[in-house]
């Protein structure tokens, strides 16, 4: 039977997945073409299953209570350690400008006006919050993430009478990778799983089964959200995927749409900025304005000097930098495997040319991301 923690835990997974980067997933499958999109999709779907399930193996095999970083030390090494707080820190940069940008575009959609004007609201309110230490919209991210949930399935619903089969039978060989940084940032959450372990207490029979859940159930939704949009818009889908279906469906559905997006940016944007600030503060004893200045500085520089394309900047991130960080993660479960201290609820037993794989195709990941960026 499973209980009142099963669901909360897989809650905690879903709601970190289902994020902004589902937002650019229908404008890089309308580039490539929707089955090539498909692909990508289910493909990168099953790696992060198995991704979420190793770092979930290394949890249970680890006492105490521990994050990336502490994983990386304990079975890495230093280098470890420092290597995942560096791709960590710009991964935190990297999302706060996607968050600065998509602010901009769901305020635009729901007020008109200036995009750059919004995103500067955008910023001045969210920056202000971070200061402040604002953490009540911060822990109502998972509550957002379900309601984006029920948005998609509304404009599902609604947008199922308009879809046109044209549109998603186009193929454009020229844009086959562009799908891979973008679909595998908006289906990881590894962060996740170690609250889930919390949440469990001290029964981690469950565990598996709520990250499996939690992992299939955020590649459905963004299924069906590219099959509506992509159906809808064709090659006329927007970076951020609303404004594009303004003319197909009836305005409040938009407007719904956008400003659950923006609720879902502003808490993200919160909690990540949050994390970045104390992570200055705490772990490198730096002074708390300062520490609050570095983070919010950065993207706005970024932002700025015209750094605004949102899609460009979460596909580097996905392929690149989360990329690496799962390269990490598969040696870490290797040396969880052989010199992890407790007996695990669930053990992997996957053959090594498995693991080679993965590393092979997320390595693959980052050099096509380099070389398509630069």
């Amino acid at each position: 039977m499973l209980n009142k923690n099963f669901w909360a835990a897989t809650s905690t997974l879903i709601g970190t997945i289902i994020g902004v980067g589902i937002f650019g997933v229908p404008y890089v499958v309308a580039k490539s073409g929707f089955l090539i999109g498909l692909l990508f999709l289910f493909g990168l779907g099953a790696i992060t299953l198995l991704l979420h399930l190793l770092y979930g193996e290394i949890i249970l095999r680890t006492p105490g209570k521990h994050r990336y970083a502490g994983y990386a030390e304990k079975y890495l090494g230093l280098w470890g350690k420092r290597l995942i707080a560096f791709t960590s820190i710009f991964i935190f940069y990297g999302a706060l400008l996607a968050y600065l940008i998509v602010g901009g575009k769901f305020l635009k959609i729901i007020f008109n006006g200036s995009e750059f004007m919004w995103s500067m609201i955008f910023f001045a309110v969210c920056s202000m919050a971070i200061l402040f230490g604002l953490r009540v919209v911060a822990k109502m991210e998972v509550l957002m993430s379900i309601f984006l949930a029920a948005i998609i399935i509304l404009i599902f619903i609604k947008g199922l009478p308009v879809i046109n089969l044209d549109n998603l039978s186009t193929l454009d060989w020229k844009y086959f990778f562009l799908p891979y940084g973008m679909i595998f940032w908006a289906l990881t959450g590894p962060s996740a799983i170690p609250e889930m372990k919390e949440i469990f207490k001290k029964n981690y029979s469950s565990l598996k089964k709520a990250i499996i859940l939690g992992t299939i159930l955020p590649i459905f939704l963004c299924g069906i959200f590219v099959l509506t949009v992509v159906g809808i818009t064709g090659s006329q889908t927007s970076p951020e995927a609303i404004q594009g279906m303004v003319k197909a469906l009836e305005n409040h559905t938009i407007i719904w749409g956008a400003i659950f997006g923006l609720l879902a940016v502003t808490t993200s944007f919160l909690v990540v900025g949050l994390s970045l600030k104390k992570t200055f503060w705490y772990d490198y004893k730096i002074n708390k304005y300062l520490a609050w200045s570095l983070t919010c500085i950065v993207p706005l520089v970024a932002y700025l000097f015209n750094l605004r394309d949102f899609i460009t900047v979460i596909s580097f991130l996905g392929a690149t930098l989360a990329g690496l960080q799962m390269i990490l993660l598969i040696l870490i479960y290797q040396r969880a495997k052989k010199t992890g201290q407790r007996k695990p609820e669930y053990s992997l037993n996957l053959h090594p040319y498995i693991y080679y794989g993965l590393i092979i195709i997320l390595a693959s990941g980052v050099i096509y991301q380099v070389i398509y960026s630069f």
